[in-house]
């Protein structure tokens, strides 16, 4: 009998043991998606972007986008993320040269039946000359708020340089806050 309850005990131990570190590995931060933006390929606003290998601060190339006015360009689209009940981040580098105005990341989400939300790095705006220096957005999800799309923007209120590169969609548990 005593070796049934030393048994029992052992197996009950082992499960609290399991629990408790598959809540430490939900509740760690977690990278979402990547882009290293080396290439083209999954840029969706084509027009406004261009690939430059001789300014870069990861990888072998970074985005530039020159601009002539104010625009939003339409950087990448994750798709559908299993996420809800934390807070996500849109983090990126951004160097500028010779802008006149403001730029900013900027971060859609939509939600299926309810329409699309947006976050703006407004406390991070850039203008004039600066190297690369990491900017981010949040978004915070409730419970149950799944996005089924997520855009990942840059805002350019001006004329001149943006160079964008090592850009991470990343979850942030809210227990972590």
């Amino acid at each position: 009998m005593r070796l049934v309850r030393l048994f029992f005990c052992a197996v009950i131990f082992s499960q609290l043991i399991f629990i408790n570190c598959s809540q430490k590995e939900s509740g760690k931060v977690q990278e979402l998606k990547f882009y290293a933006a080396d290439n083209l390929e999954q840029v969706i606003n084509l027009s406004r972007v261009k690939l430059d290998s001789s300014v870069f601060i990861e990888g072998v190339a970074s985005l530039r986008i020159d601009s002539e006015q104010p625009m939003a360009v339409k950087l990448y689209e994750t798709g559908k993320l299993d996420v809800d009940n934390c807070r996500i981040l849109y983090q990126a580098k951004l160097k500028t040269k010779n802008l006149q105005g403001e730029a900013y990341l900027e971060m859609w989400c939509h939600f299926p039946g309810k329409g699309e939300f947006f976050s703006r790095a407004l406390h991070t705006r850039l203008s004039g000359d600066n190297d690369w220096s990491t900017h981010e957005v949040a978004f915070l999800l409730q419970p149950g708020e799944k996005p089924d799309q997520v855009k990942l923007n840059l805002v350019v209120k001006g004329i001149g340089t943006v160079w964008i590169d090592d850009l991470r969609l990343i979850k942030v548990p809210l227990e972590n806050q």
